[in-house]
């Protein structure tokens, strides 16, 4: 409970003034000499850039965005009370991250744009991109290492409540399977999260020229935790609540306290048939595209 209501917290006094500040960097970024380019780049399809590898990448991008398959998920599902409708909680979900997505494109994509003279082979960047524009932007704005000081800082907290939830998934699973004490836990998940955050802050700097199959530290792990990871966990889900847990069950924990559950036969026939199909299809091809067979 000490975990919910500390994330919560931060939450609530983070998440506020971090939109605030991505509203005023939109406008910013979008009106700066040839970021319409960017802006008409998001929103006008283009068909010549589009494949079923586009879509594969999108539905990589997914389980990321939604913390899809993520111990995050199963903390935070451990902490609902009965009298919370899982489904209208999903619904919020989807509005919120959807309109989170469009803010974080709108900051980023045109400021590629008008900073590199519409150069889009810049947009390949990875998730490191955010480190590489952000600052340009700062540094073009009137007080901008004032309003950067304090976008990385809000992002920093943001990141620290989701690490919180994704190490204690981990730390209660140390308690209940080997029976450690949480302190023990969390110090050897401390120690983890140090090594591999400082690998991933480095190879932007000192390990720049460090590559693994072609990345820096920071784009590996995030290929090895979205495209690999988390689908062979969402895959190892399907079957547990399938063959295992049963979905029938599942579908009455949902509906405790008489919530309904619209959705549910959508969500039985896409966890029985689609989900694994586009599971083993993103992992495949996020392989193949590593090892140079595909183009994503």
């Amino acid at each position: 409970m000490g975990v919910e209501n500390g994330i919560e917290r931060v939450s609530k006094l983070v998440m506020p003034i971090l939109v605030i500040l991505a509203v005023i960097i939109c406008g910013y970024s979008v009106t700066r000499p040839g970021a319409l380019g960017g802006v008409k780049f998001l929103f006008i399809p283009d068909f010549k850039h589009f494949s079923i590898m586009t879509l594969v990448t999108a539905m990589g991008q997914m389980f990321y965005s939604l913390s899809i398959a993520m111990g995050i998920l199963i903390t935070f599902g451990s902490y609902v009370k009965k009298e919370v409708s899982i489904e209208e909680s999903t619904k919020q979900v989807e509005i919120f991250d959807t309109a989170i997505a469009v803010l974080a494109s709108l900051m980023i994509i045109p400021a590629v744009f008008a900073f590199t003279g519409g150069d889009e082979s810049m947009l390949k960047a990875g998730p490191s991109l955010m480190f590489i524009t952000m600052p340009k932007i700062f540094a073009s704005m009137g007080f901008g290492k004032v309003i950067g000081i304090t976008f990385f800082a809000l992002v920093l907290f943001a990141a620290a409540t989701s690490a919180i939830a994704l190490t204690e998934s981990a730390v209660s699973t140390f308690s209940d399977e080997f029976g450690w004490d949480r302190r023990r836990g969390v110090n050897i998940m401390a120690a983890v999260m140090f090594i591999l955050g400082s690998l991933s802050s480095l190879g932007n700097g000192p390990l720049s020229e460090v590559r693994i199959f072609g990345m820096q530290f920071l784009d590996f792990f995030d290929f090895l935790t979205n495209s690999v990871m988390m689908p062979i966990a969402a895959l190892a889900t399907c079957i547990l609540i399938t063959k295992f847990m049963t979905v029938e069950k599942l579908e009455a924990e949902v509906e405790q306290e008489n919530h309904p559950f619209k959705r549910k036969a959508v969500f039985g026939f896409m966890i029985k048939f689609l989900c694994p199909l586009f599971v083993v299809i993103i992992l495949v091809s996020a392989i193949l595209n590593v090892l140079g067979i595909i183009s994503m």
